[in-house]
């Protein structure tokens, strides 16, 4: 059973799909990781970000496969090409290379190719912008997770504040609009939720009430 959660930013995506595939003991597959992982080896390689074509190649021709412990959901290692990355991919230089990484249509076609690949025949829970549109359309159960720009501006806020960065409330709620049309306006796979998704607006719900609900849905669906 494939479970895809798409939502715009802040809106709980990650947090919530890593604590579902706890929940029904279900695999979580990492698609930031997988970009984040073309990103490392285009910079290992010296690549250019702009060179679509050439990192198009790394995302088409190195397999990204993820190493899981004593069946656990969320992955203990990943891979590309055979190499171990876990703790490269999480460089800033990677952070600041994995945006203009992950826009490039050529690098979503193939990692598109990549996820699909990965979930063949399996449970899995897949979170990201274009997962029940593009990636899985055929999932068996589609969430479309949402919350009010201020909400999730706040929860933004706080984690930033968790790890020990002070930021500016309006600041970040200001980037947050500017993400949501940034995202919901792109040329390639906009943030949309599919016509068969079910809504879910978390403003006023907690993780454990979240994840409840999926949990009930995935039931249903099974």
């Amino acid at each position: 059973m494939i479970i895809a959660i798409d939502g715009p930013a802040g809106s709980g995506k990650s947090t919530v799909a890593k604590a579902v595939a706890k929940r029904l003991g279900f695999r979580y597959l990492d698609t930031g990781a997988m970009y984040r992982a073309v990103a490392y080896r285009a910079l290992a390689s010296g690549i250019a970000l702009g060179d679509e074509s050439a990192i198009a190649a790394i995302a088409t021709g190195q397999a990204i496969t993820f190493a899981h412990d004593n069946g656990t959901s969320l992955a203990s290692r990943v891979f590309i090409g055979g190499d171990d990355v876990t703790e490269a991919i999480r460089s800033a230089q990677v952070d600041d290379a994995v945006s203009p990484v992950a826009k490039l249509p050529l690098v979503r076609s193939a990692m598109l190719t990549q996820q699909r690949s990965l979930g063949e025949g399996s449970d899995i829970v897949v979170e990201g912008r274009d997962i029940g549109t593009v990636v899985f359309p055929n999932a068996q159960l589609k969430v479309y997770l949402t919350a009010s720009a201020q909400e999730r501006a706040r929860r933004r806020a706080a984690q930033q504040a968790d790890s020990g960065h002070v930021v500016d409330a309006r600041e970040v709620h200001d980037a947050i609009l500017r993400r949501d049309e940034i995202d919901s306006t792109r040329e390639h796979s906009p943030l949309t939720a599919a016509e068969d998704a079910v809504r879910l607006d978390t403003t006023n719900l907690t993780l454990d009430e979240v994840v409840g609900r999926i949990e009930e849905l995935a039931c249903q669906r099974r």
